[in-house]
């Protein structure tokens, strides 16, 4: 474990309310947590072709406008 990195993880999380630090922890714990199993790729080909190329264009473009933005702010 680097020092220096517990040493700024544990800064940053003094300076959160309580309940943002029970959330980090439980972020940490997941991320220590096992992996989780993927799904063989047979059984996902029965969703092939599933969503029209209207629907995937219409998703890609709400993505591109809604989640292609950084709030500076936002942490």
């Amino acid at each position: 474990m680097d020092p220096s990195i517990t040493k700024e993880i544990v800064e940053r999380m003094q300076e959160l309310p309580l309940p943002q630090q029970r959330l980090v922890l439980e972020m940490v714990r997941s991320l220590v947590g096992t992996p989780p199993q993927g799904v063989p790729a047979e059984e996902l080909l029965a969703f092939a072709g599933v969503i029209s190329p209207e629907d995937a264009r219409q998703m890609t473009q709400a993505i591109d406008e809604g989640c292609e933005q950084v709030d500076a702010n936002a942490w």
